[in-house]
């Protein structure tokens, strides 16, 4: 049981390094490409007359919240697989190996899906006041 509480210190202060050293520029590269994805999704969501994405997500029937679940991720799939090599070539350059898949993962998502699922909905909102104006 001892090596849980190592192991997530280990990951909790991996993940802090990350922001510090090689390869910083994926913490705006990223959520700035996030941006690109929820702008043009955003804007098709409002010509489409749809509500914000996550507010959609919610109230949708389960056949339309998995089809609106499956165009985020597709939205994001080239930004998350970027995330994901950035990261593989991170752990090279700094352990010499990839030992950290989890570490991936979790940088992946909170850089590019996250920041698409609230970017989403404000553009949303915001192209929705625009155009009834």
């Amino acid at each position: 049981m001892d090596a849980f509480p190592e192991y997530l210190h280990r990951f909790w202060t991996e993940m802090v390094a990350r922001s510090d050293g090689p390869m910083t520029f994926r913490f705006f590269l990223q959520p700035a490409m996030a941006l690109l994805m929820a702008l043009r999704d955003g804007m098709r969501d409002v010509r489409r007359g749809r509500e914000p994405y996550v507010v959609h997500m919610r109230h949708a029937d389960p056949a339309e919240r998995k089809r609106a679940w499956r165009e985020g991720v597709t939205a994001v799939t080239r930004i998350l697989l970027l995330g994901v090599v950035m990261d593989v070539i991170y752990q090279f350059k700094v352990f010499g190996d990839f030992s950290r898949p989890l570490e991936t993962l979790v940088i992946a998502v909170l850089l590019a899906f996250i920041p698409y699922l609230l970017l989403r909905g404000v553009v949303t909102r915001v192209a929705r006041r625009i155009v009834h104006r």
